[in-house]
């Protein structure tokens, strides 16, 4: 297929309520949408960034850039037969992995629907996964509480595992406190790298709690700890912002760094990238799940999408749409099973149609580019 055209937009979304990591807290979200329009069709993709190099080194600003200056000049006006033909051409462009995913994203969604078929079936999912389980992310609240009674309206609404985020200071007796309450519920705690070596005997008494998994403990751009700290602890670790390639996760399975991985396609750089990531999980016989960037229904539907590969055997980060929305840019909007799934879209592409006056709404500024 050829790519005749491309627009990029900034998007901001307002957040219904705050949402607070070990790095701080969000009241909304700024991202980019990328729409590639060939043989009449049109394709979207989203870029995941923030706008600060929180999580990690790519804002929504230098996206921005790197598309209009490097990536899109590199497709516009040529003729790819695969969606891998088009991640081969961005191949030698180094990192800025969510910049190209959000553009192979959208070919992926292009070719998916020139094919007629909806994106898991291009992709190599299972025809069975008519709906996916999804968990919940719970950010970091002011009071225990507060978290406390978040967590019971999760359970009474269905998701099939809690998510809570931890720091330092927030930490083991939040744990602690939601296990007395609720039992063996099915709980993981997320660092998002807040923690060090130093922090070891905490680490200990998290064990304790018989967790399904602790993601990220250590930092952002480390393996080697990770394998200390996992030798030490029968809990499993979760890797996710260390894991950028499939060459990363093989050298953390290798080291023992971890025991299952976060999978965020634009992390990893497109939907490529997750088809080589579920492979090599498959042969090593690690789970995996779909992380979540806070996406608005575009990244939902690719997440949902890309959920019915094989490898992916536990319940995901992605929330119907009135987690974080008051009105999505997809229509129909997401919502949640009573059984705690979310149905995967079984339409042509990303399987949802997009709710155009609600994206010109949320749209910041906009940019067309034509071969």
């Amino acid at each position: 297929m050829r790519v005749e055209q491309v627009r990029l937009r900034q998007v901001r979304m307002p957040l219904k309520s705050y949402f607070e990591t070990s790095f701080g807290r969000q009241y909304d979200r700024e991202f980019l949408i990328v729409e590639v329009r060939g043989e009449g069709l049109r394709g979207y993709g989203e870029v995941s960034t923030m706008a600060a190099p929180l999580y990690n080194e790519e804002t929504t600003a230098s996206a921005w850039v790197i598309l209009e200056q490097n990536f899109i000049p590199q497709v516009l006006g040529r003729d790819f037969p695969h969606p891998h033909d088009l991640a081969a051409a961005l191949q030698h462009f180094r990192r800025n992995h969510m910049a190209k995913a959000g553009l192979e994203n959208a070919f992926w969604d292009l070719y998916a629907r020139a094919q007629g078929q909806p994106l898991w079936a291009v992709l190599g999912g299972d025809p069975a996964r008519k709906a996916v389980p999804v968990g919940i992310s719970l950010g970091i609240q002011e009071h225990p509480e507060t978290l406390l009674d978040q967590i019971a309206q999760a359970l009474q609404r269905g998701y099939r595992r809690i998510k809570v985020k931890i720091r330092p200071g927030w930490d083991e007796p939040i744990i602690a406190a939601i296990r007395e309450r609720f039992g063996d519920i099915p709980l993981m705690a997320d660092a998002n790298s807040a923690f060090t070596l130093a922090d070891l005997d905490l680490l200990r008494r998290l064990d304790r709690h018989g967790l399904m998994m602790i993601e990220q403990p250590l930092a952002h751009d480390d393996i080697v700890d990770h394998a200390r700290v996992q030798a030490e602890l029968s809990t499993p670790i979760c890797l996710d912002e260390s894991i950028h390639s499939p060459e990363d996760a093989r050298r953390a399975l290798d080291l023992g760094s971890c025991r299952i991985i976060n999978v965020k396609v634009g992390r990893v750089g497109g939907l490529s990238a997750v088809q080589a990531l579920d492979r090599l999980a498959r042969q090593r016989g690690v789970p995996l799940w779909c992380g979540g960037m806070l996406e608005s229904g575009i990244g939902r539907a690719i997440n949902l999408h890309l959920t019915t590969l094989p490898g992916f055997t536990l319940p995901g980060d992605t929330s119907p749409s009135d987690r974080y929305w008051e009105r999505d840019i997809v229509s129909p909007p997401f919502t949640l099973n009573a059984d705690g799934t979310i149905t995967v879209p079984t339409g042509t592409g990303i399987g949802v149609d997009i709710d155009e006056e609600a994206l010109d709404h949320y749209t910041v500024t906009a940019k067309d580019f034509a071969a």
